[in-house]
């Protein structure tokens, strides 16, 4: 306990920005050397601004403040980090700490800290209120939230007004302008990236502008409900099969490569994330944004993605990783994270800062729907099966053989088999 006590005074005072009067002392009062191992996943888009250099340069910050605790970060790209993280974990050497995309089934097994055990009182509670709760399992946090996102529709405004469209706000009006642009000869006139890399984001935005989604109201798995259905065979039958979402077949579609196309001024729609932005912007693609389109009208929802780090408890350093934490989570360095890869803050202090920024304002579209976006279901403990599935599974339901009816069925089954096993 006297640990934990010391552990968070010192939290308490690195917040305050007085790291430098303890920082010579180390964490834990003169223990013997420490090294924190992380795995991260990697935002950027290449060599040049790969994640590898901002946590290169967030350690190097940390451990000059703090002799006697190394920081080892491994980076790998999203189609590979929670493969790399299970495979540590069944191996029974799990990282310290791991940037992934789901926690809760770590959490489950009994494998993760608390998030009020490693973190200050004054971090932990500066999480957005939506996200620290997102974060729980059984009404305890153990996720905590790292980055986030949610989606608008983005349009090329030269290949728009060059072909007299505005931004549609139904499927009907998306559908009819993917078809002008397709006239016009455009590559990618709407880009429908259901590939292994993120298709579950691409899905359920889909889903909820249908008025459906992942799960029903009781919070229970619902991916063989009527609207989901409806909205899949749409996909199918009026783009996908009037060849209106490109020469690369959804399924094969990563996102990656779909908004390197939109940067390439090949696509003239796609569902985006504010990373978007800052790609499109470099490439000198004029671009607009709109709310995403619904089955009758503006959709009635938005996906809200938030990214985790969680602290494996089975190396026994909760303080110096709770110190550490308490680092990277300070407004500083959540709002230097969030600028560099044109995503929105997961903490209120940094929230309020790009909200008041004339610097951010391209992302306050983005920013003023997180509290109420729609959430992955990341606290069912089977979500990291069920994720996996959808993006196994779900480009062959709008392939030209495909079944949607089918592919949602076997989705509902597979994710009531996860539940179960939990």
């Amino acid at each position: 306990m006297q640990r934990r006590v010391l552990a968070r005074t010192i939290a308490a005072v690195s917040a305050l920005g007085l790291t430098g009067v303890l920082g010579g002392c180390g964490v834990g009062g003169g223990s013997s050397d420490v090294t924190l191992e992380l795995v991260a996943a990697d935002y950027g888009t290449g060599v040049d601004n790969s994640t590898k250099k901002y946590w290169a340069a967030l350690t190097e910050q940390y451990e000059a403040g703090h002799p006697g605790v190394t920081i080892d970060v491994t980076v790998h790209s999203w189609n590979d980090v929670d493969r790399k993280v299970r495979e540590r974990v069944e191996a029974d050497d799990p990282p310290d700490m791991a940037q992934i995309g789901a926690y809760a089934d770590y959490a489950a097994d009994g494998l993760l800290h608390k998030a009020d055990d490693v973190l200050s009182i004054p971090v932990q509670a500066d999480f957005v209120a939506q996200l620290a709760t997102a974060g729980q399992v059984n009404g305890v946090q153990y996720g905590m939230p790292f980055a986030a996102s949610t989606r608008v529709l983005f349009y090329n405004k030269a290949l728009f007004e060059d072909a007299g469209l505005t931004p549609p706000q139904t499927w009907a009006e998306l559908a009819a302008n993917a078809e002008v642009l397709k006239e016009e000869g455009v590559k990618y006139p709407y880009a429908l990236p259901l590939g292994p890399e993120e298709a579950q984001a691409e899905t359920m935005q889909w889903l909820l502008s249908g008025k459906g989604g992942y799960t029903d109201t009781m919070g229970a798995y619902a991916f063989d409900s009527a609207q989901n259905t409806e909205t899949v065979t749409w996909l199918k039958d009026e783009l996908v099969g009037k060849g209106l979402t490109g020469p690369v077949a959804p399924g094969e579609l990563d996102r990656a490569d779909a908004f390197a196309a939109f940067a390439a001024g090949d696509v003239g729609m796609l569902n985006g994330h504010p990373s978007l932005v800052g790609m499109a912007e470099q490439k000198g693609v004029e671009f607009g944004t709109a709310p995403t389109s619904g089955a009758d009208g503006e959709s009635p929802a938005t996906l809200g993605v938030v990214d985790w780090m969680m602290a494996f408890n089975k190396s026994g350093h909760r303080d110096e990783i709770g110190d550490f934490l308490d680092f990277v989570y300070s407004e500083e360095h959540v709002l230097g994270f969030s600028r560099a890869y044109d995503l929105l803050p997961v903490t209120t202090s940094a929230s309020r800062v790009m909200d008041a920024s004339a610097e951010d304002r391209k992302l306050r579209p983005f920013l003023d729907q997180l509290a109420t976006a729609e959430l992955y279901p990341v606290g069912n403990t089977s979500w990291a099966d069920v994720n996996a599935a959808v993006k196994q599974r779900i480009g062959k339901a709008v392939a030209p053989s495909g079944s949607p009816e089918g592919v949602l069925a076997l989705l509902q089954a597979t994710a009531t088999r996860a539940e179960s096993a939990r």
